[in-house]
C-alpha cells in the first residue's frame, strides 16, 4: 500500500522551504537596524543623539528662552564617547543655560549659542538648525 498523498505534500513542503530560504537571503535589514563598528559609527550615533535632543522640546522660533531650557539637562546626560564632539556638546550646553539665564536678553549668550551651533554642525552636519 503506497501512500499518494505524501508526494504531493512532500513537494508543497519543500517549496515552502526554498520559497522561505530564498526571502530570507534577498531580505535586507533597514538601515536604522543596521550595526557598524568603530569611531565613526560611535560618532554617527552621537550625532543622531544629540539631533534627538535638539529635535525634542518647544519650538525655538516661538519660544527660544524655553527651548533653550529643555536642552540644557538632555544636552549634559548625553554620553558621548568622541572627545571633540563631547566639547562641543558642553560649549552648547553652557552657552543655553547662559541664554536661559539672561532670559534671551544677552547678546553674548545669543552669539554663544550661535558659535556652539557652528561648530556642532561642523562635526553633525544638520544637528543644529
Amino acid at each position: 500500500m503506497t501512500n499518494r498523498t505524501a508526494a504531493p505534500l512532500t513537494g508543497c513542503a519543500a517549496f515552502a522551504l526554498v520559497t522561505l530560504l530564498a526571502c530570507a537571503c534577498s531580505s535586507s535589514t533597514p538601515a536604522a537596524v543596521k550595526v557598524t563598528a568603530g569611531p565613526e559609527a560611535a560618532t554617527a550615533n552621537a550625532c543622531q543623539q544629540v539631533s534627538a535632543v535638539l529635535a525634542d522640546g518647544p519650538d525655538p522660533d516661538a519660544d527660544p528662552v524655553g527651548y533653550a531650557e529643555a536642552q540644557i539637562i538632555p544636552l549634559r546626560r548625553l554620553n558621548v564617547p568622541n572627545q571633540a564632539l563631547r566639547g562641543v556638546i558642553g560649549q552648547l550646553a553652557d552657552a543655553y543655560q547662559q541664554f536661559f539665564a539672561s532670559n534671551g536678553k544677552s547678546s553674548t549668550a545669543s552669539e554663544a549659542v550661535a558659535a556652539a551651533s557652528k561648530k556642532l554642525n561642523s562635526l553633525c552636519p544638520g544637528a543644529a538648525s
